[in-house]
């Protein structure tokens, strides 16, 4: 490397003399102190602050930090089933050394232990992840019911804003008194006008009563004054003979044979 020229280092420090003046005016201008030291510090993080540099980040919604737990969770299944192979393997080749190979069989053994040491690491791990997944979905659906029932109270008490009990127990009395109305007014149209009023419900029973005591006596009299049945009539015996039975037709063989041997003879 060649020698810096004097110059150019003169050129360079007024440089850095004049980048700094620069600074310390925009800082005095925002209210910032400025000066050497750790006064020159504090400056420099007001300007971080002022250009955005010391703000902090944003943190991950609960959709996202269910999907990263998820994915989490499958990276460590995949870990469980590796390191459950592994261990199938070293103990089936502690058991082919066995006394043959017993330094063989204890390295075998030896890493199936720390294999073991790492599926339980695992199973802790994977535990705690899924707890924290459950804990933020429960959290999300409290947080999504929460706001659902906020809803429904602003519906619910939108719903009621114009409505007074006061004119809600008026609105029920008028409502009463108008049924009570319909009723005498319908009451009024059903009942009979110009005939029939002058009539006792009460004579009107007492002649039906006679009317059924006359009915009953009469029914009582004729009791037994019934006509008797005529009696019942058979037919007369006939009195002409039945014709005889007809000759069986063996008689009539035998009287043919008989007639035929006569004439022979």
């Amino acid at each position: 490397m060649s020698p810096r020229c004097p110059k150019e280092g003169l050129a360079e420090a007024g440089l850095g003399v004049r980048r700094r003046h620069l600074l310390g005016s925009k800082a005095e201008a925002h209210g910032i102190p400025w000066g050497g030291g750790g006064r020159g510090e504090v400056a420099m993080s007001g300007l971080g602050r002022l250009f955005g540099r010391g703000k902090k980040e944003k943190g991950p919604t609960p959709e996202e930090a269910i999907q990263k737990l998820k994915e989490t969770e499958k990276i460590l299944i995949k870990k469980q089933e590796f390191l459950e192979q592994k261990i199938e393997q070293e103990l089936q080749a502690a058991k082919k050394h066995g006394t043959k190979n017993k330094r063989a069989a204890l390295q075998a053994l030896r890493r199936k232990k720390r294999l073991e040491q790492q599926l339980a690491q695992t199973d802790g791990t994977l535990s705690t992840l899924e707890f924290q997944r459950e804990a933020i979905e429960n959290a999300t659906t409290n947080a999504e019911v929460l706001r659902t029932m906020e809803l429904a109270a602003q519906g619910l008490k939108k719903a009621y804003q114009d409505m007074d009990i006061d004119k809600v127990d008026e609105l029920m009395a008028d409502i009463t008194e108008q049924q009570e109305v319909a009723q005498q007014i319908s009451d009024a149209i059903s009942r009979p006008v110009g005939f029939g009023d002058d009539v006792d419900e009460d004579e009107l029973l007492e002649e039906l009563e006679e009317l059924e005591q006359e009915e009953l006596a009469r029914e009582l009299l004729h009791v037994g004054d019934e006509e008797e049945e005529p009696p019942v009539t058979l037919p007369s015996a006939p009195s002409t003979h039945l014709p005889a039975e007809p000759a069986p037709k063996a008689d009539e063989d035998e009287a043919e044979l008989k007639q035929l041997a006569e004439w022979v003879s």
